[in-house]
């Protein structure tokens, strides 16, 4: 007992030395059920052959695949190898396989095993009760480990392993941390790693148009590995962004997997994501998004953990659905199902866990002494044969089970050829295998495996990153299940006319944070965040210059419809056919019709009375100057070119000079012969006809001089206006085609006219106290005043339509109709009452009498003498009124007479 109660001190010793509790490794006793097979040379093999038990069990279900499959696997490659004479002849491969239950903990505690052959146990000091030294058996001695699946349970075992340097090979475990030559250098593994893994998923995803989505990730090594390298490859990428990353805890609460589900539909743009998952939690997020009735919503890249396998997706196929997910490249091995289909209760007593998968497999149960079987289940009677009986399909991880183990023999194979050359058998320099000399062997092999592909390794001892990519589909295909739609060697090849999504579509769904920009809008970033922007359309008179920015066009130009460029602005003129130009022409031509009919009629009766009365000279200039004011509405609306821009500037004014200039020396001459003949006799100065013109062409010269001078300074030209007609709308712009005279430069060419206009309103306002009887003043007075309230409504319009988009056409159209309204004013008032009387009633259109200066002068002093003395009487004296003269006084002749006309 005292021998026994030493040993048991040591294994605690060997368990403190390791890392793990004494009372964790014997819930089995000493020794951990394990499969044990006799040979030369024990390789050590870890598998999940039971799920993850629930809290305080270590180990739960069997797993029929991920464990049974894949140790059968080692079982079969160990069969193959030792009936091959050509690999390690005359030495037989033995094995310790060991159940992982998927709990990287309890691997640790079972992979003691393997190390214990390497400890130096002193057991000098051990006696046992008859004083006799103890008889130990020397546990075998594991040369390397095929395992283990999960990347946690492997980076657990290989920080062991490497102690007592012996080298392992993965079959399944793909984390990128175990790529560290420093910390797992003993580590190898023929499938590749997740950042082979990660940079294939990254190309999916950007081959299929995604820019944001979400990571979900078992945590543990593996899943948080795989989103790691994810993440890091997406950034180097750049363009591509994650919305979220979660985690899925190592014993979920009740209710953690809703968590998730309602934490990624915060961000619901990201539908793709990207999950490295163990198979049971790939499940529990296909329940539970099942349950949030969110069918279509998540578009799932899933790493090599989902793979291709049936059970995560059990009785979840619709959420599952377009599911692309992906898997180390491999091949069904033939052999393999042939062996394992032919397995039996009786053929396969080596492994101890067989009869428990042949009672799930089956869902049967078979006797056991002392045991009663559930009436509800059926007795298994042995003669089932898988796939006859139940469903099989060969496990994903078999091709690369079978690769470890014969990689693991052909290391063997060259260092027995090297150390023992000519030798049957295991020499001395193999007993035992030295474990540093035996990992440079093994990462030397290269060989073709089981699939027919290359077997060998890197310095890290990863294996080549050579993938399969699978899709889920459902709908509109004979076989639902998964479907190859790619490869991925170091560059992706994916057929995206074979993918098919949620309802049969074959339109790749969007899973990005914002949707591209519409041609004429620019991207507004959103700070920190790369794949997220706003739209904002390039407004006004803006174009999109790149992706980023808009750019203003030229002021000539307008942009396109949709902003993607700038095109000329469109170039106009006031037309002819315009509704703006069409009633200041017909005034126009109505009053040049008007002119030239009083022109016909004054010259047809240039001597008689009232056309001489009229002072022939200056009413021809004055009709020449009303004619000019007509014609300049067609050099308005003409198209402007140097020509047409010259008269404009020359007629614009000059018209409207001529008829005030003479309408002014008309007034000031009546006005001055009336107060002249209020203090004498004498008659003023400058009163002929010839004076007159001198005059008036004098007032005139002043216009024409000044517009010979702007002629000088600025020849007359053409410009193309696009300020004048560019509203917010720039589809509304217009260049407008015009002479280069700004509103100011048209006010001055105006204001000399508007002086002379003033000025003569003056003069008749002064002349209103004139005999009403004279038929010269008040007409030039209404005529005047007229005039002045046709001017001033003149001005707020066209000023006040400065901003408006008919700029153009108002101030035309308001100035023509205002100089042509001026000049009907000054026709009607002062010529057609004459040639009324001319054409109807020539009969008053003769001369009366002759009367000197003197007597006109004295009887107006006369008429203004009686009118005072009329104002002074008294209320209730006698007026006495004047006798006024009856006629009129119509204008002196060249003679200084005074003609009158009795009217």
């Amino acid at each position: 007992m005292h021998c026994i109660r030493k040993m048991r001190w040591l294994h605690l010793l060997l368990v403190f030395l390791v890392g793990v509790s004494p009372t964790a490794w014997s819930h089995q006793g000493m020794h951990p059920r394990s499969i044990k097979i006799e040979g030369d040379i024990t390789l050590g093999g870890l598998f999940p052959v039971h799920a993850k038990g629930p809290a305080g069990v270590p180990c739960g279900e069997i797993k029929k695949e991920k464990g049974i499959h894949r140790l059968e696997a080692m079982l079969y490659a160990l069969d193959q190898i030792n009936s091959d004479p050509d690999l390690l002849p005359n030495i037989t491969l033995g094995a310790r396989i060991l159940d992982t239950c998927s709990r990287d903990t309890y691997a640790l505690e079972q992979s003691l095993t393997f190390v214990q052959a390497l400890i130096q146990k002193d057991t000098s000091d051990i006696r046992c009760s008859n004083g006799e030294p103890p008889i130990i058996r020397k546990p075998e001695r594991v040369v390397g480990v095929i395992g283990a699946s999960g990347s946690s349970v492997s980076i657990m075992v290989a920080n062991v392993l490497r102690l007592f340097e012996i080298p392992q090979i993965s079959y399944a475990s793909t984390s990128p941390e175990l790529s560290d030559n420093n910390r797992y250098d003993f580590f190898s593994r023929v499938v590749p790693p997740d950042s082979y893994q990660a940079q294939a998923m990254v190309d999916i995803v950007k081959a299929m148009g995604w820019n944001y989505v979400s990571t979900l990730a078992s945590e543990g090594n593996y899943g948080e590995s795989g989103v790691d390298a994810f993440i890091q490859i997406s950034r180097e990428a750049g363009g591509l962004c994650v919305a979220q990353s979660l985690k899925i805890p190592r014993d979920p609460k009740p209710g953690e997997f809703d968590k998730i589900i309602k934490r990624l539909m915060e961000t619901s743009n990201a539908r793709g994501v990207i999950i490295f998952a163990s198979e049971d939690d790939i499940k529990r997020v296909l329940e539970a998004a099942k349950r949030a009735n969110l069918t279509g919503q998540f578009l799932f890249v899933g790493s090599d953990s989902w793979g291709a396998k049936i059970t995560p997706i059990l009785d979840q196929e619709d959420m599952a659905e377009g599911a692309v997910t992906i898997l180390p490249k491999r091949a069904s091995i033939e052999g393999f199902d042939q062996y394992f289909t032919s397995r039996s209760l009786e053929n396969n007593r080596r492994n101890i866990w067989f009869a428990e998968f042949w009672e799930d497999d089956f869902r049967c149960k078979l006797t056991r002494p002392g045991i009663k079987i559930d009436s509800e289940k059926k007795k298994c009677t042995g003669n089932e044969r898988v796939s006859r009986d139940s469903t099989y399909e060969q496990e994903g991880k078999v091709q690369f089970v079978i690769d470890a183990v014969y990689a693991m023999a052909h290391a063997l194979h060259n260092m027995h050829q090297d150390l023992c050359p000519g030798s049957t058998g295991v020499c001395d320099k193999m007993d035992p295998v030295e474990g540093r000399l035996l990992l440079s062997y093994i990462r030397s092999v290269n060989f073709n495996g089981s699939a027919g592909t290359g077997v060998l390794f890197n310095e890290n001892g990863d294996a080549p990153g050579r993938y399969d990519i699978f899709q889920y589909q459902v709908t509109n295909i004979t076989n639902p299940g998964y479907k190859v739609i790619g490869q991925w060697t170091n560059n992706l090849r994916l057929n995206l006319e074979e993918m098919q999504w949620s309802g049969g579509n074959k339109q790749v769904p969007d899973s990005v944070c914002s949707f591209p920009c519409n041609p004429g809008e620019r991207k507004k970033m959103v700070k920190g965040v790369p794949c997220c922007w706003h739209c904002e359309l390039c407004d006004g008179y803006h174009y999109q210059l790149d992706e980023f920015n808009c750019e203003l066009c030229p002021f000539n130009m307008r942009p396109t419809p949709n902003r993607t460029g700038c095109r000329p602005t469109p170039i106009i003129k006031l037309e002819w056919h315009s509704p703006w130009a069409i009633i200041p022409v017909f005034l126009a031509i109505l009053g040049i019709l008007a002119t030239s009919s009083v022109v016909l009629t004054f010259v047809r009766f240039n001597d008689t009375p009232i056309v001489r009365a009229s002072g022939r000279e200056l009413s021809y200039v004055l009709l020449t100057g009303i004619f000019l004011i007509y014609l300049i509405t067609f050099l308005m609306i003409a198209e402007p070119g140097a020509v047409v821009c010259a008269f404009r500037r020359l007629l614009l004014g000059l018209g409207m000079s001529i008829t005030y200039s003479a309408m002014l020396t008309k007034t000031n001459r009546i006005y001055r012969i009336f107060e002249q003949g209020k203090k004498s006799v004498t008659p003023p100065r400058f009163i002929s006809p010839t004076s007159q013109l001198a005059i008036t062409f004098t007032l005139i010269s002043v216009q024409v001089v000044g517009v010979f001078v702007w002629f000088g300074v600025v020849p007359p030209h053409t410009i193309i206006d696009y300020e004048e007609l560019r509203p917010p709308n720039p589809e509304l712009a217009r260049g407008i085609l015009k002479c280069d005279m700004s509103d100011l430069s048209l006010i001055c060419c105006l204001s000399y006219s508007i002086v002379l206009m003033v000025t003569c309103t003056v003069y008749a306002v002064k002349s209103r106290g004139v005999p009403e009887t004279f038929n010269e003043a008040k007409p030039i007075g209404f005529t005047m005043y007229t005039t002045c309230i046709i001017w001033l409504a003149f001005v707020p319009i066209f000023f006040g339509t400065a901003q408006s988009t008919e700029k153009m056409y108002i101030q035309t159209t308001t100035l023509t109709v205002s100089m042509s309204l001026s000049a009907y004013v000054s026709l009607g008032m002062l010529y057609i009452p004459k040639v009324y009387v001319i054409i109807f009633h020539p009969e008053q259109n003769v001369q009366k009498r002759k009367r000197s200066f003197k007597a006109v002068a004295q009887a107006a002093t006369m008429s203004t003498r009686l009118s005072q003395k009329s104002n002074d009487k008294q209320n209730g004296e006698t007026k006495i009124e004047p006798e006024r003269p009856q006629c009129v006084l119509l204008r002196l002749l060249v003679d200084r007479n005074v003609e009158f006309i009795c009217m």
